[in-house]
């Protein structure tokens, strides 16, 4: 039996809708500005070539189904940022995935939430720093139950919005993001070698903006229902 020097971390598990099993992560992957409009209100347009940053595995929070989460107001900043996103759980990888059999990775998929110390993130671009601060920080990524594919087929298109305090910020389609979910897969695998247990963010639409302590979140993609998250 391996004995290891310190405690060991935990597998960072994620509850399946209609299963007792749990979906076991191992990298979360994020793609940056997949919406033109949004792309646009960050000061940029056109089709670029897709990039991707990292988020740690125990920076998810499990939000429970049907009921509100929690996540708290982190340190270190005055601009925290929702960003409402698909989450893409994969079942399996590979290298140099082909864009025709890229959802066939595709275990399924989950609501989820990409939030961000915008101040920090925006100070990291002007200084030409890597952006960990300002993304990968403690409980930056709420996610909901993951549902297979089996059950929703395969996502393309359909609404995705949130709400904040029942005011809507963020609505658009899934068939709006410039790099949809097979392209995304096929490019990423082409940078890492991807795995069963990869999640994928899959980028925000337009509407970005700040929440604060006391601020309730409704998030909603169409064959995924909703999820709520409160920051406290």
């Amino acid at each position: 039996m391996t004995q290891y020097a310190v405690e060991a971390p935990a597998i960072v598990g994620l509850p399946i809708a209609g299963s007792a099993e749990l979906f076991p992560v191992r990298r979360v992957y994020c793609v940056g500005r997949n919406y033109a409009e949004h792309a646009k209100e960050m000061g940029f347009t056109g089709r670029e070539d897709p990039f991707f940053f990292c988020k740690p595995a125990d920076a998810l929070v499990a939000i429970p189904a049907g009921q509100p989460g929690q996540i708290p107001y982190p340190s270190k900043t005055a601009n925290l940022h929702y960003e409402m996103e698909l989450v893409v759980a994969l079942g399996r990888g590979g290298m140099n995935i082909e864009v025709e059999r890229a959802n066939d990775c595709v275990f399924g998929y989950a609501l989820g939430l990409d939030m961000t110390r915008r101040d920090l993130q925006n100070d990291c671009k002007k200084q030409g720093r890597p952006w960990e601060i300002g993304k990968g920080f403690d409980a930056s990524g709420p996610i909901g139950p993951i549902h297979p594919r089996a059950v929703t087929g395969t996502l393309s298109q359909g609404s995705i919005t949130l709400s904040v305090n029942g005011v809507q910020k963020q609505s658009s389609d899934l068939a709006q993001m410039i790099w949809n979910i097979p392209e995304s897969i096929a490019y990423l695998s082409g940078l890492f070698e991807l795995k069963a247990g990869d999640l994928i963010f899959s980028g925000t639409p337009e509407g970005v903006g700040a929440v604060v302590k006391g601020d309730k979140m409704i998030g909603h993609i169409a064959g995924l229902g909703d999820f709520e998250v409160h920051v406290v």
